[in-house]
């Protein structure tokens, strides 16, 4: 018998996750086309907590592109599919 992947959240949620990674790094192979084009947003300069004998850096940023957009319909399609 086939075992068949159960539809549930962390299901999609790793679906979508690959297609942005998948979609970023086919982007990257093709860097002067459209597939780049987007925009970053997030924390500009780390935010720095020093606290005398630890000192904790927090730091985030993302950025969308056409091609991780992509990326992230083609995961939708596929777990349509699943």
């Amino acid at each position: 018998m086939k075992k068949v992947i159960s539809k549930n959240g962390w299901t999609c949620l790793i679906l979508i996750l690959a297609g942005i990674v998948l979609g970023s790094f086919i982007g990257s192979l093709m860097p002067n086309s459209f597939l780049n084009y987007g925009q970053t947003f997030g924390l500009s300069s780390p935010m720095v907590l020093d606290l005398g004998v630890l000192c904790i850096t927090f730091a985030f940023t993302i950025k969308i592109t056409i091609a991780s957009m992509i990326g992230i319909v083609l995961a939708l399609l596929i777990y349509r599919v699943i």
